[in-house]
């Protein structure tokens, strides 16, 4: 496989994600963004933790889908992330999630 076949596989996977991301969108009322992830949620926790010096941001996610272009099934009951870095949460205006 050359490099312009596998840069072609990868785009048109990344398309096909991008796809199933505006079809499931309306299925959830969060956005989560991390440094290494992308997901949407319908139940999110957070807690902020000070230990040592350092904070951390624990997040646990139900119902949800992750952004991911090589995992197999996306859509994953619970999750739990762990993080020393910015985490952006949004909560999705229930009329654009209506409008899809």
């Amino acid at each position: 496989m050359s490099t312009e076949d596998l840069e072609d596989y990868e785009s048109d996977v990344e398309l096909q994600l991008y796809r199933e991301y505006k079809d499931v969108c309306p299925m959830f009322r969060y956005v989560l963004e991390t440094e290494r992830r992308f997901y949407l949620a319908n139940e999110v926790n957070q807690a902020v933790v000070d230990q040592g010096g350092r904070t951390r941001v624990e997040l646990d996610l139900r119902d949800a889908w992750v952004w991911d272009m090589y995992r197999q099934n996306r859509f994953v009951s619970h999750v739990r992330v762990i993080t020393f870095k910015d985490v952006n949460i949004e909560e999705l205006p229930r009329d654009e999630l209506e409008l899809g």
